[in-house]
């Protein structure tokens, strides 16, 4: 049988066969490789690619960004998952706006050198000490936001492309003076007024109504008294910040973690180093000589190192720690025994480094006494996590096991068990409000069969069960339950008509010349007051005509509580600013500036082909 299996394998035939499999095989992978490769991209402008992970990193900043300003109503807008897909979808919006201002620039022939890149670095505020560029204080930055120098000037470069565009853009509108002027007249226009108000209250108190207009009433606003679908929900309900009040943390507990980490709690070993650098070997060879012949180190970094970022200053990078700089130039420093040592040449991805030990700080730790609180509620917010993902798993199991009853579920995590009454998606609890939960409480299972839901994740380390006790259909509520709302509506309707009515009669009769039909209602208007724009009547008022000379115009608004307000307006004034003039012709370009930009992406977008690969997480 096995030679009869060998002689089978060493025929041609099989070995086509076999061939045959490998290569489709091997095809299959490399296709996969080939047709997947769009898969580490978020999306592609022109023959340019946005990283997926690139824009993972800025998705995350901008959420963090406006966490930050708006807090937990934020929160809950990511509850949605639609809202999350508009939101991912403006930041990749961006990106491949900003990419095609980079593309435009480029081909229009933009340019920044590095002369402009290195002098701009040195000038930023956020790098200076006293005035001055510190290299500490720019390295420190620049590996707190992941950047190496290499990056982070090619980030300037492309920034400052789009802001030469921008500005090219900006550099060629202009404002005329007589459209400020225009601009500048409405905007510090005011209205001299006098005002009658019908109050809405009055009218709806004096309003007489028959059973017939209030039954009328109730049967075309049905819908108005019609008291939802509601359901009384029971719910189980887990989160580690609830479970931090049930973990206490020993002073040895706390010791040993110390101990276990002290890394965390020391400094690390840092050496202050300078270095010259240079892209020749031959020239770091020939720096090297004259330092061993005696010469000065900070004066040959100063006139022969090609580091912008320290020549200036003798060659000094500052304080340096382990794994933040390149491998070879760490080991390098790193090896160097004692201060006034200097290194052979060292090669790196940067060039070709001599380096000098100027300083070594050895690591210190912090003594416990002074990280304890820290520690204690590190492990408290740990182990409570810990609790979180135990019991949950344990939640969901019993829920699923037992979905008549969440008696068994509550049991199993010492949590009890809580109910509502009879609630809409109107007026549900906050907790009961996120969209997950909401469709978990209508789906079939949990509504109509009475099942317990699955674990629902409200929020991070926070989770719900819920399940439907009762339920009450949607109904219209009889007009006697309902009879005062009602009344109410309608008495307000009908006095809103009534002095609605009455205040366009009034209007008709003051243009008429008829002034007594204010005295014939009891009604006089009160003093002159001057409003502008800012006025909660000058939605209206300032659609009316101006007044002609030594005359008044009439016209009808409405207050900010709805009340019918009769306005006779006598003065039209427009004092212009020159210094607010000013603010208004830079709003002015600032706008038209806008409407360039959103025109030229508008073209570059039509013109340019764009592919989406991922918006939804």
């Amino acid at each position: 049988m096995m030679d009869r299996l060998r002689e089978g394998v060493n025929s041609i035939a099989i070995k086509i066969i076999l061939g045959l499999i490998i290569l489709s095989f091997v095809f299959a992978g490399v296709g996969s490789y080939i047709t997947g490769g769009g898969n580490n991209a978020a999306a592609k402008v022109g023959n340019t690619e946005i990283g997926r992970g690139e824009f993972e990193q800025a998705y995350q900043n901008e959420r963090n960004r406006m966490q930050s300003q708006m807090g937990d109503y934020f929160a809950q807008l990511l509850g949605d998952p639609a809202y999350v897909e508009s939101f991912r979808r403006s930041v990749l919006d961006r990106m491949v706006n900003e990419l095609l201002l980079e593309q435009h620039a480029d081909a229009l022939g933009l340019r920044v050198s590095d002369a402009q890149i290195r002098t701009m670095i040195l000038e930023m505020p956020q790098f200076q000490n006293d005035g001055k560029f510190d290299q500490d204080i720019y390295q420190s930055a620049l590996r707190r936001a992941g950047f190496s120098a290499e990056s982070f000037a090619e980030y300037m470069r492309r920034d400052v492309m789009r802001t030469q565009l921008l500005t090219a853009l900006e550099s060629s509108e202009f404002t005329l003076p007589s459209e400020i002027d225009a601009q500048s007249k409405l905007i510090t226009q005011t209205r001299d007024i006098r005002t009658v108000t019908l109050s809405l209250n009055e009218f709806a108190k004096n309003a007489e109504l028959t059973d017939e207009e209030i039954q009328q009433f109730y049967q075309d606003n049905a819908a108005r008294f019609t008291r939802p679908e509601q359901v009384k929900v029971a719910y189980v309900e887990l989160s580690a910040e609830q479970l931090k009040s049930q973990v206490t943390v020993s002073d040895a507990d706390a010791q040993q973690y110390y101990q276990d980490h002290m890394d965390k709690y020391s400094t690390a070993e840092q050496r202050k180093v300078s270095h010259i650098l240079t892209q020749s070997e031959d020239a770091a060879d020939a720096i090297l000589a004259e330092l061993n012949n005696g010469a000065d180190f900070a004066t040959l970094a100063e006139e022969k190192s090609e580091d912008f970022g320290s020549a200036e200053a003798g060659g000094d990078l500052g304080w340096v720690e382990r794994d933040v700089m390149d491998p070879a130039f760490e080991a390098a420093a790193f090896g160097l025994q004692k201060a006034g040592d200097i290194s052979a040449v060292v090669k790196s991805d940067f060039g070709f480094h001599i380096i000098k030990l100027d300083e070594v700080k050895a690591s210190e730790a912090q003594p416990f006494t002074d990280v304890v609180g820290e520690i204690k509620t590190e492990l408290v917010d740990q182990k409570a996590v810990d609790q979180f993902y135990e019991l949950q798993s344990e939640l969901e199991r019993v829920a699923f096991e037992y979905p008549d009853s969440l008696d068994d579920a509550a049991q199993a995590i010492s949590q009890e068990i809580k109910t509502t009454d009879f609630i809409s998606q109107v007026d549900a609890p906050e907790l009961l409000k996120a969209p997950a939960v909401i469709d978990a409480i209508l789906s079939p299972e949990v509504k109509e069969d009475g099942l317990n839901s699955e674990a629902i994740e409200v929020a991070p380390e926070h989770i719900i069960v819920v399940r439907v006790e009762d339920t009450r259909d949607e109904k219209v509520l009889p007009l006697e339950d309902v009879k005062a709302q009602v009344v109410t509506q309608l008495s307000k309707n009908k006095g809103e008509q009534q002095a609605i009515e009455l205040g366009s009669t009034l209007v008709s009769e003051l243009e008429a010349g008829n002034t007594a039909i204010l005295a014939d209602n009891g009604l006089e208007f009160g003093d002159v007051e001057t409003i502008d724009r800012s006025s909660p009547l000058a939605t209206s008022v300032f659609t009316f005509a101006k007044p002609e000379a030594d005359k008044v115009t009439f016209g009808q608004s409405k207050d900010a509580e709805g009340n019918i307000i009769v306005v006779e307006l006598s003065n039209v004034a427009a004092n212009i600013n020159p210094a607010y003039s000013e603010q208004i012709g830079a709003q002015l370009e600032r706008s038209n500036t806008q409407q360039d930009l959103n025109a030229v992406l508008s073209v570059l977008r039509k013109n340019t082909s764009i592919e989406y690969y991922v918006v939804s997480q």
